[in-house]
């Protein structure tokens, strides 16, 4: 029963017009990569290019948390919207499995989106020469940030009717504005683990890509992230009153 709800929650998140709207962000950083492949001198190293800017400031810090926002509000929160909560809900199912299930959906929409995209954009810039671990370390990186950001957004839809409006503020407020002002911040910021994951799994020299939070500290905390979020929305949804909320 909970790979069915995982498998019906894909079908609806990925038949949205906002999913269309999703893949044409994904395709920024691709068309991004292709533009510098035809226009690159040879001075500026390919590796920094694609780690330290589209990787870093447009794949993980824009298209990242505003996919996984779309699926992870709508993984759960679209139930709500549309009235059928109460029908799901009452199926002879535990809530915690309804929560493992909207979470694995919203994680595994958005890192299919994004690592397609991480994918296509690492390649295109980097083929032909010296590639490194970069690719498949922002790849993984992404992978496990999608599932920290999931679980985040579907904890939000449960707290909140307008999670979509708080999941912007804590993207665009927090993690792109505040952490750079006081970079003290990175330590409660998604993006700030991301990135600290894909330093390390990359291990490349500070010139070419480097991140405020150091390797063990970033898996753990998006490790802390998903448990601390997915408990709490597990425990809201099992005290919380679905005719009223509906």
């Amino acid at each position: 029963m909970t790979w069915l709800i995982v498998s019906l929650t894909l079908r609806q998140l990925l038949g949205q017009r906002r999913t269309w709207l999703l893949v044409l962000l994904a395709l920024a950083p691709v068309l991004i990569a292709v533009i510098f492949r035809l226009t690159t001198d040879g001075v500026r190293d390919p590796r920094e290019f694609v780690a330290d800017g589209v990787m870093s400031n447009v794949m993980i810090n824009l298209v990242l948390p505003l996919a996984a926002l779309i699926f992870g509000t709508a993984a759960l929160g679209q139930e709500f919207e549309d009235g059928t909560a109460p029908y799901l809900f009452a199926k002879p199912l535990a809530r915690w499995r309804i929560a493992v299930a909207k979470v694995l959906a919203a994680w595994m929409g958005t890192a299919g989106v994004v690592g397609a995209s991480v994918l296509a954009t690492g390649v295109i810039a980097l083929v032909g020469g010296t590639m490194d671990l970069i690719v498949p370390a922002f790849m993984v990186a992404a992978v496990l940030g999608a599932l920290a950001y999931a679980a985040l957004f579907v904890c939000l839809s449960v707290l909140f009717e307008r999670a979509l409006v708080i999941g912007l503020i804590y993207v665009f407020v927090w993690e792109a504005l505040i952490t750079s002002l006081a970079p003290g911040a990175a330590y409660l910021s998604v993006r700030a683990y991301t990135l600290g994951v894909a330093r390390a799994l990359a291990d490349t020299p500070a010139t070419i890509f480097s991140a405020q939070l150091g390797g063990a500290a970033s898996f753990g905390a998006l490790a802390l992230v998903v448990l601390l979020t997915l408990g709490y929305a597990i425990r809201r949804l099992g005290s919380l009153e679905i005719a009223r909320r509906a």
